[in-house]
């Protein structure tokens, strides 16, 4: 299985596509893995050289507990297959990845999608009731060192969204978004990775961007991600806002098809 070998840790990738293609590196969810991707790979790789791989506590990606930059490891891929520059396309702390990279390092970024994203040093925002209670829940899995029901409970309050019942949606769909987190349990213990910050934070930077940038969110997405969503919207230059009804935190999961129907235009548009 391909890996990149980084200090620390054994990067699991993914490529898909003529290398000659436009590159892609697509960063997934806090929720998932790379397998988020799967529904959008064939249709993207037609086009484009599409990287994706699981950051270090996710998926296939082994890493000991020590000091690491999300933003180096990301970098390190692109090194690694011989890639200058890329757009990303980062789902909620995938996309904050995708974000801090772009502002750190902008000859490396081309274009920029994000999903569900906010950058780092986003104010703290109060949740509702129904998110408070499911955090609530969450917390206190964390604490029992109740690891399975810790990631159900973030997949209710992400992918499924503290406004809807799992029952009304797509049985496949609701499936997946289990598998997807619990695809995680084998990392999951209280020993910390920690991750460098961006300093100074993001938040007060990305109006300086200067590239294509699609934002997007789920409208059943919780109140931090929307907030997020309309503070990027609103502040990175000339960026395009999408919002996916009848989807919350994994949009591109719920309703690949809706997804590219809304990305790969764009991407064309913007010669991506």
């Amino acid at each position: 299985m391909p890996h990149v070998d980084v200090p620390g840790a054994r990067l699991y990738y993914e490529t898909a596509g003529h290398a000659s293609g436009e590159p892609l590196l697509l960063i997934h969810a806090g929720i998932a893995t790379l397998r988020m991707w799967d529904p959008l790979i064939d249709s993207l790789a037609a086009d484009h050289y599409v990287i994706r791989y699981d950051t270090r506590g996710f998926g296939q990606t082994t890493c000991e507990a020590s000091g690491f930059s999300n933003r180096d490891d990301a970098r390190r891929i692109l090194d690694h297959l011989g890639v200058a520059r890329a757009t990303f396309v980062g789902a909620s702390r995938g996309g904050r990845i995708a974000i801090d990279v772009a502002v750190e390092t902008p000859d490396r970024v081309t274009g920029l999608v994000t999903i569900g994203s906010g950058p780092g040093g986003f104010p703290e925002i109060e949740l509702t009731d129904q998110e408070e209670s499911l955090c609530s829940a969450l917390d206190a899995a964390w604490e029992n060192r109740d690891y399975r029901r810790m990631i159900d409970l973030e997949t209710q309050l992400w992918a499924i969204g503290p406004l809807r019942d799992e029952e009304d949606l797509d049985a496949d769909f609701v499936q997946r978004a289990y598998a997807l987190g619990r695809a995680n349990l084998h990392h999951q213990s209280p020993e910390e990775h920690a991750a460098d910050e961006l300093e100074p934070p993001a938040y007060d930077r990305v109006v300086d961007l200067d590239l294509p940038a699609l934002v997007t969110v789920g409208e059943f997405d919780i109140t931090p991600a929307l907030m997020q969503f309309e503070y990027l919207a609103a502040t990175v230059p000339g960026a395009t806002r999408h919002l996916f009804t009848d989807a919350a935190h994994l949009p591109s999961v719920e309703h690949p098809d809706e997804f590219l129907a809304v990305v790969s235009p764009w991407l064309a548009a913007n010669g991506l």
